[in-house]
């Protein structure tokens, strides 16, 4: 059952956004201060330009034309000096801040990329299940995308907005209240330009982000099935959808940029106003000499500081803009963050065990001793309350007590499943799809719990055992192939990492892989991509079982591990299969009741439930359901 996508629309903002930044502290507390730092330098060195042309003009331009310039040189000279310091100052902190900020944000959206992928392998199967391969790849790329926008521009350039704002505001109050009301009245106008206006442009960014993924989505499973668009004829209507799929991104990119390239000019229009209005009622105000009311008390409103307030509240429109124009970059962003601190705050897979599994000598006796060094035999190590330790000897012993189990709580698809399954021997599981035989062998490894009954491993209940361990001891031939890029020798070694060369061959004769892989250009050191899309089915699924071959574990599972495999590879595989089967628990998952006529036991089952077991002549002389399967009087779906 899939999950419902993140409704974007009830992310708490604030609470992402605390998130965020405490994340980001983690890592780089230092290199932060230092970049507020910075920020404040740089944004010192904007609001200084207003206070130098007011002192200029007061200090310098009206007392050099009235008693000659030669009185006012070193007055100039210093405010010179002053403001080079100031700007080398800021030029120094920009320089040193665009360096800190390429180190942060790469080492953090690095580190964010680390978490999620660290998060991501400790998660259950059923998250897997739950969820697309695609949006959950979206999440790695566009939301990380998103995050580094914010990162990277939108948190700075807020905070030096911020610092900006407020200086500039404190310097305007003391150079003149009047003039400073006026200002404000503008600041109403640009937020109800920007909610108004921005509040649209956010929506259709948020949309516009979540068309993006779907997109990606469909690319990817095009990508992935693409033999089948094309053995269907599914060229057409592949199209067709993404069409519409692309038709809605555009529309929703189209609409979030046209409301996003709206709002500037709105924003820079009215800071245009405002720079007339400040103009024509500053020169009303000095030309009256109207007494000027600031922080620093009332006196005559002189020309200086009408100049200095035009530049003022040029700065201070234009940080609104700058504001404005991130707030879809912030939104998006944070819509990023929340889903991928979704997939950091999902709940990973519990692990309760504590029974493990240890290499082990084995005496005459029977006398079990536990070592660290391989010896080939294993037991189980079960530490008691009474911390006594008990070995018990890894055989493969399997037993399935009244098994119920449902993937929802309020639905069971196996009913009172009781399978007994001694060492050595071959299980068969014989049924029509979604009769629950997968099921079952997701169970003996605990990729799911059950939800009544119990599972015994070589007598332990496999609740106890840890699930790395559990796991280890249990060999996988799935019917659907996965290799890895790496070479042949590396997707075998995939079984057992620490395997040898010799223990590779090996593996690969006894999965009769050995002598097509000689035949590959490299052989063994032949490179696999995309899935081993250079091999045959045929020719992946032995390569799947030789990496089972070389865990050299006492359980195997085959599920439909032939059914991709022909006729006559199928012969090949089977002298290679029953080496490998030898002394080994097996169970078996196949639609060719051919491939187990040998087994030792075979449950028919039909909607979770064992409907018939036997071995072969047993079922045969019921004339039940085997019956009508192996004679083709029924067929399974």
């Amino acid at each position: 059952m899939r999950k419902p996508p993140l409704n974007l629309k009830n992310i708490n903002k604030s609470a992402t956004l605390k998130r965020l930044l405490k994340y980001l502290f983690r890592y780089y507390k230092l290199r932060i201060f230092i970049v507020i730092i910075c920020l404040i330098f740089s944004a010192v060195g904007g609001i200084s330009a207003s206070i130098f042309i007011q002192q200029i003009i007061d200090n310098v331009i009206n007392p050099g034309i009235i008693n000659g310039f030669e009185s006012v040189k070193e007055t100039f000279i210093t405010l010179l000096s002053v403001m080079a310091t100031i700007y080398a100052l800021a030029l120094i902190s920009n320089t040193l801040f665009n360096q800190l900020m390429a180190i942060i944000t790469q080492g953090f959206l690095c580190q964010v990329r680390k978490d999620m992928f660290k998060k991501m392998e400790t998660l259950p199967i059923s998250y897997f299940d739950q969820n697309l391969r695609g949006d959950i790849m979206s999440t790695y790329t566009n939301d990380v995308d998103a995050l580094r926008q914010v990162v990277s521009q939108t948190l700075p350039q807020l905070l030096n907005t911020l610092m900006m704002v407020t200086g500039i505001f404190f310097l305007m109050l003391s150079f003149s209240i009047y003039l400073t009301l006026i200002v404000l009245c503008s600041v109403l106008f640009i937020l109800f330009a920007t909610k108004k206006i921005g509040g649209n442009s956010s929506k259709y960014f948020i949309k516009q982000q979540k068309s993006i993924a779907k997109e990606e989505g469909f690319i990817e499973e095009m990508m992935h099935g693409q033999k089948v668009v094309k053995v269907f004829c599914h060229e057409e209507k592949s199209i067709e959808d993404f069409k519409i799929i692309n038709d809605q991104l555009f529309n929703d990119s189209m609409k979030a940029n046209s409301y996003a390239n709206i709002l500037g000019p709105v924003i820079h229009n009215i800071g245009n106003i405002l720079y007339v209005v400040v103009a024509i009622v500053g020169t009303i105000l000095f030309v009256l000499n109207v007494p000027n009311i600031s922080l620093q008390g009332i006196k005559k409103l002189d020309i200086g500081i009408v100049v200095s307030f035009l530049t003022m509240s040029r700065q201070f429109a234009n940080s609104f803009n700058q504001v404005s124009q991130q707030i879809n970059s912030l939104v998006m962003g944070l819509a990023g963050a929340s889903r991928i601190f979704n997939l950091l705050d999902e709940k990973s897979e519990t692990d309760d065990g504590y029974v493990t599994l240890v290499n082990a000598e084995i005496s005459e006796d029977g006398t079990i001793t536990e070592t660290d060094h391989y010896t080939s035999h294993w037991a189980w190590k079960h530490p008691k309350k009474d911390g006594q330790l008990v070995y018990t000897e890894l055989k493969g012993d399997i037993q399935l007590f009244n098994v119920d189990f449902g993937y929802n709580k309020d639905k069971l698809v196996l009913h009172d499943i009781s399978i007994y399954a001694n060492p050595g021997q071959k299980i068969a599981l014989v049924g029509a799809t979604g009769a629950g035989k997968t099921t079952i062998t997701n169970l003996i490894t605990r990729f799911y719990d059950l939800a009544d009954g119990k599972v015994r491993y070589d007598g332990i209940n496999i609740n106890k055992i840890k699930k790395a361990d559990l796991r280890r001891s249990i060999a996988f031939v799935l019917q659907d192939t996965n290799l890895f890029t790496g070479t042949v020798k590396d997707n075998i070694r995939y079984g057992k990492l620490d395997a040898s060369d010799e223990e590779v061959y090996e593996a690969a004769k006894i999965a009769n892989a050995y002598d097509f892989i000689m035949r590959l250009p490299q052989g063994f050191d032949t490179m696999l991509t995309s899935d081993g899309a250079n091999l045959s089915q045929g020719q992946r699924q032995l390569l799947s079982i030789a990496r089972a071959a070389i865990l050299n574990a006492p359980v195997l599972i085959l599920d439909e591990a032939t059914s991709s495999i022909d006729t006559r590879t199928e012969k090949l595989v089977q002298d290679g299969m029953d080496k490998l089967m030898n002394g080994r628990t097996v169970f078996v998952i196949a639609h060719r009741l051919s491939t187990i006529q040998n087994s030792n036991a075979i449950m028919v089952m039909d909607h979770g439930r064992i409907i018939e077991r036997g071995n072969h002549d047993s079922l045969i002389k019921e004339k039940g359901t085997y019956y009508q399967l192996y004679t083709g009087a029924f067929e399974l779906e």
